[in-house]
């Protein structure tokens, strides 16, 4: 298959080279521009561990602590991977998403041995801090970047899309489908996804595309990379 990848350059150029292990093709369309609010350190006085739900909080992190030994929570294997690759040396996956990110703080850590910091961009999916305080826990959160929607296509990616060039387009996060959408219907290309499958990490990503004429939709069982690629495998070689 000949797929359109639309993650952040960092994260687009490692899958790519996953699928092209499994006998795929790819055109990078990177739809978010991720910006680095770079400063002093990290105050983590009082903190006994920080959150992560994305590969690129991992990354703000580290750019912004020398400190490698505090306990980090991530959100997915794919999170935690980032985090240990920056050299963070206690890392946890919760495997999922935030609410499973949630219910690890609660196996794991206690609310009286201090704060947890949450590492994030300005916008964020979901209510982690609200489901920690709930629970007793104080949660500070730290926006060290940001990710800006792209204004429009690629010219390659343009013209993959509007040639037929493409069997399926990845989207992994909701903020991503709706900005694939945008374009799409900005451009008027929306014909050219009947001739598409979707393959959406999450049902809420599915949802967020939902408006374009898909040919197909597959949503991963788990809300992990592994079970996106898995359905590449069962779709190899399938009739669309």
């Amino acid at each position: 298959m000949r797929l359109l990848l639309t993650r952040p350059q960092d994260d687009a150029r490692p899958l790519a080279e996953s699928l092209h292990a499994l006998g795929h093709d790819t055109v990078l369309e990177p739809l978010l521009q991720v910006t680095w609010h770079d400063g002093v350190a990290l105050d983590l006085a009082g903190v006994q561990a920080v959150l992560l739900t994305s590969a690129n909080g991992a990354r703000a992190l580290a750019r912004r602590t020398a400190e490698r030994a505090l306990p980090v929570l991530a959100v997915g294997d794919r999170t935690a991977q980032a985090a240990e690759s920056a050299g963070f040396t206690a890392v946890d996956s919760a495997d999922g998403d935030v609410t499973t990110l949630a219910d690890l703080v609660r196996r794991r850590l206690r609310p009286d041995d201090g704060a947890v910091l949450h590492v994030c961009a300005g916008a964020v999916a979901g209510d982690l801090a609200g489901d920690l305080t709930a629970a007793g826990f104080e949660v500070r959160r730290a926006v060290l970047y940001d990710t800006r929607p792209a204004d429009r296509f690629s010219p390659a990616g343009r013209q993959a899309l509007a040639d037929g060039a493409l069997d399926g387009v990845l989207l992994y996060s909701p903020r991503t489908a709706v900005t694939f959408v945008d374009l799409v219907q900005a451009e008027r290309l929306d014909n050219c996804c009947r001739r598409l499958t979707m393959f959406a990490l999450s049902p809420a990503v599915a949802e967020a595309a939902a408006d374009l004429p898909w040919g197909a939709t597959r949503i991963a069982a788990r809300p992990r990379q592994d079970a996106l690629l898995a359905l590449l495998r069962d779709d190899d070689g399938a009739e669309r």
